[in-house]
């Protein structure tokens, strides 16, 4: 994978954690031309310099400066420096985020602690469970976004085991639904988290694609038949506790 791959993959991490929406984000928060950025972040050698990588990961924590640079090791320095935790108040590395969750009674979406991998079929089954609070993430504050945990490591590092999702239910997915994206899959047996994509099977079969490159995780057509619920999976961070 060349730099300007990694990069990219970088930069699409911290859209999904909800940490920059935009290239004018990630600009404003470097403090640098939004111009001289949106070409850094689109691979350009002439802006894609160490010098722009060190800021960059200095400014969001999370990505491995090294990873970017080299290609060596793994794309997050570790789990503990995703999110600023809303409890205690302590500080971390991505205290220049502009928009932290934090639990809330009043506002926010319901955050149901429950696997979406096994135990998330009462929350479909059972409309009068109840949400344990909600999370107020203000990029995910939107009409039918709830937040459920997730396990697993076929999603790694986009999405990680313990990490929780905010996910919501699409009603016309029949109809249409965009390939590359990463949704929840439910059947009558199975419920999983992946990328889907087109399967060379036909349009009676879904491909479902796991991002961990490790031999244990293929990808797989599922019949579309078979399904009964999807949800797109909008975002997701590190548990706030």
């Amino acid at each position: 994978m060349e730099r300007s791959e990694r990069m990219k993959k970088a930069y699409e991490y911290l859209r999904f954690q909800g940490l920059a929406g935009t290239q004018e984000d990630v600009a404003d928060m470097l403090k640098r031309q939004r111009t001289n950025v949106s070409s850094a972040l689109n691979g350009n050698p002439k802006y894609l310099t160490d010098k722009f990588i060190e800021d960059f990961s200095k400014t969001f924590g999370t990505i491995n400066p090294n990873w970017l640079i080299t290609g060596e090791g793994s794309m997050l320095i570790s789990d503990d420096n995703c999110q600023a935790d809303p409890i205690s108040g302590k500080s971390t590395s991505v205290q220049h985020a502009v928009n932290v969750p934090s639990i809330s009674y009043t506002h926010g979406r319901p955050y149901f602690n429950v696997d979406f991998l096994g135990g998330f079929d009462i929350i479909i089954n059972d409309q009068t469970v109840m949400p344990e609070y909600n999370i107020d993430f203000k990029p995910y504050n939107k009409e039918g976004v709830m937040w459920c945990n997730i396990t697993g490591h076929s999603m790694d590092p986009l999405v990680s085991n313990g990490d929780i999702i905010a996910i919501k239910e699409m009603k016309d997915w029949r109809d249409f639904i965009l390939y590359g994206e990463v949704y929840g899959i439910v059947t009558e047996d199975m419920r999983t988290v992946k990328v889907v994509t087109k399967s060379e099977q036909g349009q009676d079969f879904m491909r479902l694609v796991p991002i961990n490159k490790s031999e244990e995780y293929q990808p797989q057509d599922i019949p579309v038949k078979l399904i009964t619920h999807v949800f797109k999976v909008v975002g997701c961070m590190k548990k706030m506790w």
